[in-house]
């Protein structure tokens, strides 16, 4: 059984706590840390001064690969100042993946995807942490480390593919194709467990870290992103992507803040839960697991 370890505590502190304990050395390894660097006007984007000393202490670059929508982000240059402006390149050197091109790895046993396509300078990287933001998404119901894996490594054309279920590479065309919602939200898990598949074969290790606080029902990626909902609920982080994942919503689930219902109603309406039990069917992580509070 997978083992998710938890903290209460929002802090760079905690942060580095829960790292600890899931026992990898990162040392001599250029690191590559996948945040979501947040689009202009949003607010609940991963700050700078939680995020900034474990990302140092590390030696970590922060890589981002550009947006399939029309906005501040949608080329290297532009989401680069975006990056500046919201503090990442205060604490690291920032990699936009695809400004350079963009590499194809293959999806096993797809039924929406074919292959999957990262920002070329993925392979320039020996490990990752997935350094996820949990909330809510309006299109898939809530982000955190599969979406993370998934849009968040893919190139900009890699990005239009997934949402448009592999239909078209074209960030101009996949807004306008229509597709069943549970489309999406499976080919969101292969993309996730194609990276890792990848990632194993290559023997680079991912970690996967979910920092729960700010929780609005929008995205980073919304530049008119909503105030939180709900209580923050603390730092999980894991070995294992899907029982991560399911940490966070387990605990969605359990909060008796009345906000928590929005959050709620936000991931069902978009089939959001659906990712964990198919990416777990393709063998990318559990469901089960124990949770360790440290």
């Amino acid at each position: 059984m997978a083992k998710v370890f938890f903290t209460k505590d929002i802090t760079p502190e905690g942060l580095k706590k829960v790292y600890e304990a899931l026992g990898v050395d990162f040392s001599g390894l250029k690191v590559g840390v996948k945040v979501s660097t947040g689009e202009r006007g949003a607010k609940g984007y991963l700050k700078a001064d939680l995020i900034g000393p474990f990302v140092k202490e590390l030696g970590g670059t922060i890589v981002e690969c550009n947006t399939a929508y029309p906005g501040a982000r949608n080329t290297a240059s532009d989401h680069m100042e975006v990056a500046k402006e919201h503090g990442f390149c205060d604490f690291a050197d920032v990699d936009i993946m695809d400004a350079e091109g963009e590499i194809k790895i293959p999806v096993k046993n797809g039924k929406h995807l074919k292959y999957d396509l990262l920002g070329s300078h993925f392979d320039n990287y020996d490990a990752f942490v997935n350094l996820a933001h949990g909330k809510g998404h309006v299109m898939g119901g809530f982000g955190a480390n599969l979406k993370n894996q998934s849009i968040g490594f893919a190139s900009r054309n890699g990005k239009a593919y997934i949402h448009s279920c592999g239909k078209t590479k074209s960030p101009k065309l996949c807004w306008v194709l229509k597709h069943p919602q549970i489309d999406f939200i499976k080919s969101m898990a292969e993309a996730a467990t194609a990276v890792a598949d990848y990632l194993r074969e290559k023997r680079r290790p991912i970690v996967y870290i979910t920092v729960m606080n700010a929780i609005s029902t929008s995205c980073d990626c919304d530049a008119e992103q909503d105030d939180p909902v709900m209580e923050d609920l603390g730092i999980v982080a894991s070995l294992d992507p899907v029982a991560n994942d399911q940490a966070f919503i387990d605990m969605v689930w359990a909060s008796a803040d009345p906000g928590a219902l929005k959050l709620r109603e936000r991931i069902d309406s978009k089939l959001g839960r659906e990712i964990l039990p198919y990416a777990e069917s393709l063998g990318l992580g559990s469901c089960e697991y124990e949770l360790v509070e440290v």
